[in-house]
């Protein structure tokens, strides 16, 4: 399902049950932050929360919309984000036809991806110029983050090479009403993408689109490799292809249903400058850093638009829901190259890339070892610091029974490895910025041919026959 708009994301979020607005005026600065926040840390991440009144703004601000699994599924127009997951391992394992029947199948999996391509709008009503971002209810989280910052904005910029596109979540700290910094991290695309024009001399054009179909800004923090389009996976989990509208100060294209759209530019040839401190997901404050500023030639807002905004901190926060939703439905791509997964869990205490807990299908001695490299080397899972490997009937969501078979299973001696790699830069706790050790601990059951591994005892189960004749029993009282 694809909705043609944030206010129809609302809609259906209030119809749902899923929403809760607040009328009385609140101050962005600080007070929206401490009421999303109990409310992200209420059962199951509580409500949407629609700040109509927001104290020196024009526009209400919507917190917390995919803070739920429920409202995740919502966002994305299905019942189940693993619906998704399914169609996209139907896609990825569709095999050459042996029979009509089996043609016809394939025929209707490849009109899956016909909406991938984004297309171009037609020109609707033209939107409101603003003077400066103090009409958009921007926050400042936390009270030593060093000033507002926009943080669930879609950043778009191009390779100056090859022209492809990429749509990035970069937090933005707002120096003016025309300026932010834009806290593209080392190893993110954007600033690849920075760092080339950097080198041709050349002024970096910059959009920033933020609200729309919600399903934008959730691909805009997908986990894709560099070069593949987010508006095309949109497309793909709307089933509507992404309606474009050209920008008028620049060669940027940005959602046609945006709510906001700031068009600009980072100047190659600016001094950098100090950006944060930020109260970051990692539950700290990421401290401030060197980064280059974004200048705003034009802000645009459409009839009425919604600002829409999320804090992290100390988890569970509303990210988390985002980040497993990306991981349910990229997990038969994880497949594709590693069969041997059956599952993978990230806690929320983990804050993403902190802990990561895998089971497989072990089929040789240390074969846990494999997959933690393995996994190491893939895309944003180079950040992850610790790997926990189990065997395949482990639940990997439940965090007792993973921790039960992480005590029962390691010699540490044996089964924990170090490595080092890449790291978050918003990792405080790395010796150098950017770059860290890792631990990959192995809490399979050991096989023979495993290094100083006595004859392996069976886990404790109840007969199932036994079992079978109890559940009797107690159903006839």
């Amino acid at each position: 399902m694809a909705y043609d708009s944030l206010q129809e994301f609302v809609a259906k979020l209030d119809a749902a049950g899923e929403l809760k607005r607040i009328g009385v005026e609140v101050d962005p600065v600080l007070e929206i932050t401490a009421i999303a926040d109990r409310e992200m840390k209420s059962p199951n991440g509580g409500k949407a929360l629609l700040f109509e009144n927001c104290r020196g703004a024009r526009y209400p601000l919507l917190i917390n919309a995919y803070g739920s699994t429920k409202r995740m599924a919502l966002a994305l127009g299905v019942d189940d984000v693993e619906e998704i997951a399914h169609a996209l391992n139907r896609l990825l394992t569709a095999k050459p036809p042996a029979s009509f029947r089996e043609a016809l199948a394939l025929l209707g999996t490849a009109l899956e991806l016909r909406h991938a391509k984004p297309g171009h709008s037609q020109p609707g009503a033209p939107p409101s110029e603003l003077s400066g971002l103090s009409a958009l209810p921007v926050q400042k989280c936390w009270p030593q983050d060093a000033g507002r910052f926009l943080t669930l904005p879609m950043v778009i910029t191009r390779d100056p090479e090859t022209g492809a596109r990429n749509v990035g979540m970069y937090r933005m700290q707002v120096i003016d009403e025309r300026t932010t910094f834009m806290h593209w991290q080392l190893h993110k695309t954007g600033a690849r993408h920075w760092r080339r024009y950097v080198e041709l001399k050349q002024r970096m054009p910059v959009a920033v689109a933020l609200g729309g179909d919600p399903v934008l800004a959730f691909c805009a923090t997908a986990p894709l490799p560099d070069g593949l389009d987010e508006f095309m996976l949109a497309g793909y989990l709307r089933k509507k292809s992404v309606a474009l509208a050209k920008c008028q100060t620049n060669d940027l294209e940005v959602p046609a249903d945006a709510d906001f759209v700031l068009e600009g530019y980072v100047d190659p040839n600016e001094a950098l400058a100090m950006e944060g401190p930020f109260g970051d997901h990692t539950g700290y404050y990421t401290l401030a850093e060197p980064y280059p500023k974004f200048h705003i030639d034009r802000i645009t807002a459409r009839s009425g638009a919604i600002y829409p905004s999320t804090i992290v901190g100390m988890p569970p926060m509303e990210d988390f829901y985002m980040g497993t939703a990306s991981v349910r439905i990229f997990l038969p791509m994880f497949k594709l190259t590693f069969p041997e997964i059956v599952d993978i869990a990230l806690p929320a205490a983990g804050a993403f890339h902190n802990l990561v807990v895998v089971a497989i299908r072990k089929q040789f001695p240390h074969h846990a070892m494999k997959v933690m490299h393995g996994l190491w080397g893939m895309g944003q899972m180079m950040f992850t610091k610790l790997i926990v490997v189990v065997d395949a009937d482990v639940n990997v969501h439940d965090t007792q029974e993973v921790l039960f078979r992480l005590c029962a299973n390691i010699d540490p001696q044996r089964d924990l490895i170090f490595s080092k790699g890449p790291a978050d830069v918003l990792d405080h706790a790395t010796p150098s910025l950017g770059f860290g050790s890792k631990l990959g601990i192995d809490a399979t059951h050991k096989l023979p041919g495993e290094a100083n591994t006595r004859p392996w005892p069976p886990l404790i189960k109840m007969d199932a026959v036994v079992q079978r004749r109890v559940a009797e029993l107690l159903r006839n009282g």
